[in-house]
């Protein structure tokens, strides 16, 4: 039997324009915080990833589903050792503990949509990078010291956040 509609619950309406987006750079990418997993108590977060020519984040792995839907450009993905490339328009499925990670190799800029489920990647991205201004703001200039610090505390968090960097 299905429980009773929840009233506690809203609709949630968005858009990578709204005003109040989060945007947060991270390795050179733009990442805009959709969904939240509060907003779905927890079921999962929705990013919208903007990556550079060359971006992407190093191989890894977690204990959650995570589906990437390419928008625009195209993507170079390593799923268990075996590239894919995923022009606009694709849908992959990277399943739970598998070793993975993408590329931006097109020459060009791309664009994709991320699901998590469940959420927390969207925590976790906003404790390890840096807010900005929106889509189109250069990503954060650090420093060598900042660079370690933030790849420091993506390590020390990542398996807070069920995440393992191979």
């Amino acid at each position: 039997m299905i429980p009773d509609d929840d009233l506690s619950r809203s609709l949630t309406v968005t858009s990578p324009d709204d005003p109040s987006t989060t945007y947060i750079s991270l390795v050179g990418n733009t990442y805009a915080m959709l969904i939240s997993g509060e907003q779905t108590d927890g079921a999962y977060c929705l990013i919208d990833m903007r990556v550079p020519d060359g971006g992407g984040p190093p191989p890894h792995r977690h204990d959650f589903e995570e589906m990437f839907t390419v928008l625009e450009g195209e993507i170079e993905f390593t799923f268990r050792g075996e590239k894919h490339v995923a022009r606009a328009g694709t849908t992959l499925n990277i399943p739970a503990n598998a070793p993975h990670n993408f590329r931006n190799v097109s020459g060009a800029p791309a664009r994709m949509l991320c699901m998590c489920t469940p959420a927390g990647q969207d925590e976790y991205f906003q404790k390890i990078g840096d807010v900005v201004t929106g889509p189109d703001a250069p990503a954060s200039h650090l420093t060598p010291d900042e660079v370690m610090e933030r790849r420091r505390r993506a390590a020390e968090l990542a398996d807070s956040y069920r995440s393992v960097f191979l």
